[in-house]
């Protein structure tokens, strides 16, 4: 349980919130939104005691452990990767030190064995026995294969640290556990695998999640954190509910003409509606009990602006969109990317790529925009295909001292005005355009590089990841229009609800050929005969 009495943060003179009294009770997984600096990330900061408060008091339940995901990636560098994960659970870890450095002495006094049968006993209590089993079980299930067990952390890659990290933090079932974007870095399995786990959370464990995957806010949170007017509200139900019943809200709130009876009554009728579609679990279960308690008054529109993403296309496409044969390519050790790599997009197919490799996909979007030469095979474009093209790495797009209006300009024709209107759409406020690009943000990068997009007006859209670095408000509107897009999309995502409501044609790269299926993506991950297949072809 964790207790926030009249909680205020604020950075100068920006006050990000006052007032806050929320009690976080046992059993339930709240997932914290609100658009970027809103203050998500400083609300589990404040909670960890990471950053003191202006104001108020934070308490945990009494003898309650509090564990976080922490973002330092190189501080146990010097530990084994067991040992880090150990480390999670404090106090088990400094009965292990202390036990270790009692038998290690040469001679013990009576007072030093009453010490050990004391630390014996609770160290029973802590499941200490099982603890090194359950923390390899944890990191096996994670991805962190068991002889990088004993490893020191500091030789594992950054995407094979973060999984460490995220061990450590679930490490012995603490009672509290704050988790920042705990999905960054992992890939779709290993993502489920998460879903599957805070899904069986025991009813003493209270969890705070900061995340940007829609599909894993909605799948874990029973109740949603929303920051926003300066206010942290508890609100029933999960991302989905709260975006769109305040979306709804919106849509009454600029219709002048509706009553207040008729406005309560459709959001009665939206909840209802909401309530009888909850699949059966455990977090969702306990969700339909407070959708079904969730006043009416409380639903109001946020104030959230979503980016104006519009794709258009020039021209209509042909029937021969892009024709692959027998595509190759090695990664530079020599490994095999993909292999015997055969299709043929089709009109209004929008395809997501899938590897084990991320580099798989992004190996095949260089090729296809003549970035990198194949190491095997060939490809063809039809005539009237034109491309707009989402590369994972867009650094070499801004190094350089031109302003965003000025950088922009380079991509598409229109004169000052229209670029500024572009970047407007993007959420870009009159005086951001004159910064220089080479100092954007990640997120502002990504909103540079969709304009740029926008620009082309093509007819089939390559896009590498394109939902990093961007925040809730831009993934949903991007997500929104590519849904509508009437022409081809090629891409790939980590993004389970993008890849679910965008993609109607999977292709997976293997060392070994393709998987190549016109289904849905959750038919396609939860297919018995295709994970055979997968093994295989992986093998």
């Amino acid at each position: 349980m964790i207790t926030l009495s009249n909680i205020a943060v604020q950075f100068g003179k920006r006050v990000l919130y006052k007032d806050v009294n929320i009690k976080f009770t046992p059993g339930n997984i709240y997932g914290v939104i609100g658009a970027n600096g809103a203050g998500k990330s400083t609300l589990l900061r404040a909670i960890s005691g990471d950053l003191e408060p202006n104001k108020g008091t934070i308490e945990l339940g009494p003898g309650e452990r509090l564990s976080v995901l922490e973002q330092d990636h190189f501080k146990y560098d010097e530990f084994t990767v067991m040992d880090t994960v150990l480390m999670g659970h404090e106090p088990l870890w400094k009965n292990m030190k202390e036990r270790e450095e009692l038998y290690g002495k040469d001679e013990m006094t009576e007072e030093d064995g009453n010490r050990a049968a004391d630390l014996e006993l609770k160290f029973a209590e802590m499941n200490g026995w099982e603890a090194e089993s359950e923390a390899a079980q944890l990191l096996q299930n994670l991805g962190v294969k068991e002889e990088q067990h004993q490893k020191l952390v500091g030789e594992l890659s950054n995407t094979e640290k973060v999984r460490v990290m995220l061990a450590k933090a679930l490490f012995g079932k603490p009672e509290n556990l704050l988790l920042d974007e705990p999905t960054n870095d992992l890939d779709l399995e290993t993502v489920e695998w998460l879903e599957e786990y805070l899904g069986e959370i025991e009813e003493t464990q209270t969890v705070l999640v900061v995340s940007h995957d829609r599909h894993f806010l909605d799948s874990v949170s029973t109740q949603t954190i929303d920051i926003d007017f300066g206010k942290v509200t508890v609100f029933a139900g999960n991302y989905s509910f709260w975006y769109e019943s305040s979306q709804l809200a919106l849509r009454q709130a600029q219709n002048q003409k509706m009553k207040a009876e008729e406005k309560k009554q459709q959001l009665e009728e939206f909840i209802r509606r909401f309530s009888a579609n909850v699949a059966k679990s455990k977090q969702t279960t306990s969700r339909k009990k407070m959708l079904e308690k969730l006043n009416v008054e409380e639903i109001r529109p946020s104030s959230r602006k979503y980016p104006g993403i519009i794709f258009q296309m020039e021209r209509e496409p042909g029937n021969q969109i892009l024709e692959v044969e027998e595509l190759k390519a090695l990664d530079a050790d020599g490994s095999v990317l993909f292999d015997h790599v055969n299709f043929n997009v089709e009109k209004e197919q929008k395809v997501v790529f899938l590897s084990r490799n991320p580099k798989a996909m992004t190996t095949l979007f260089k090729i296809i925009n003549g970035e990198r030469e194949a190491d095997g095979g060939k490809f063809n474009w039809g005539i009237t295909i034109t491309t707009a093209y989402l590369p994972l790495d867009n650094t070499e797009y801004f190094n350089s001292e031109l302003n965003l209006v000025d950088w922009l300009s380079q991509y598409g024709p229109g004169n000052e005005v229209a670029m500024k209107g572009f970047l407007g759409r993007m959420l870009f406020k009159q005086e951001e355009v004159e910064k220089k690009v080479n100092v954007l943000s990640g997120g502002e990068k990504m909103r540079c590089m969709i304009a740029r997009m926008q620009l082309q007006n093509a007819n089939c859209l390559i896009l590498d990841t394109p939902t990093n670095h961007l925040d809730l408000e831009s993934i949903q509107a991007f997500n929104n229009n590519l849904v509508s897009f009437k022409g081809n999309i090629l891409f790939s995502s980590h993004d389970h609800e993008f890849i679910g409501t965008v993609a109607n044609r999977i292709i997976e790269l293997t060392p070994k050929g393709t998987i190549d299926k016109l289904m849905s993506y959750d038919e396609y991950i939860h297919d018995e005969k295709i994970k055979e297949q997968r093994l295989k072809m992986y093998s």
